[in-house]
């Protein structure tokens, strides 16, 4: 915060006084200014702060309404062909690459997503039961225990 009523007295350059010899700066050099402030010297407007909880109640809304992925397509696809090739053997050392349909990475990203929404309906349950609105990750834990070795989508 800067001091009401106060000047700033300026430095004369080292050559005057008496001082080693220093480089100094140019006469078009700007003087400082504090870092909330802008060039054409209007206040900031600062942007609506709402509640906590208002806009995570918004943003549930909104995924809750539509019906798009919400996983980007490239980095899932990416992530499936990585686990794929770890997962194919390899004979005599060369290494072979799978080929994917769209329509089947469509299909995993699809299941993928359905699996981890009811998850965290589960662990969002697991939490309530503990008298908790913050999902720990001992209430996913506890859901997979609960739904069993195959507890996919019901």
């Amino acid at each position: 915060m800067a001091q009401a009523g106060t000047k700033r007295k300026s430095r004369p350059s080292g050559s005057e006084a008496g001082s080693p010899a220093k480089k100094s700066r140019t006469s078009t050099a700007r003087p400082r200014r504090s870092a909330n402030t802008r060039e054409d010297d209007e206040p900031q407007k600062k942007g609506r702060r709402y509640r906590p909880g208002t806009v995570a109640l918004r943003e549930i809304r909104k995924y809750q309404k539509s019906t798009d992925l919400l996983l980007r397509k490239l980095p899932f696809s990416r992530l499936v062909r990585e686990i794929a090739q770890d997962m194919t053997t390899t004979t005599n050392g060369e290494i072979y690459e799978l080929r994917w349909q769209t329509s089947a990475l469509q299909a995993l990203q699809e299941a993928t997503e359905a699996f981890l929404v009811h998850l965290f309906e589960d662990a969002n349950l697991c939490a309530l039961h503990a008298k908790r609105v913050t999902i720990m990750q001992r209430d996913i834990q506890l859901a997979r225990r609960i739904r069993g070795p195959w507890g996919g989508v019901s």
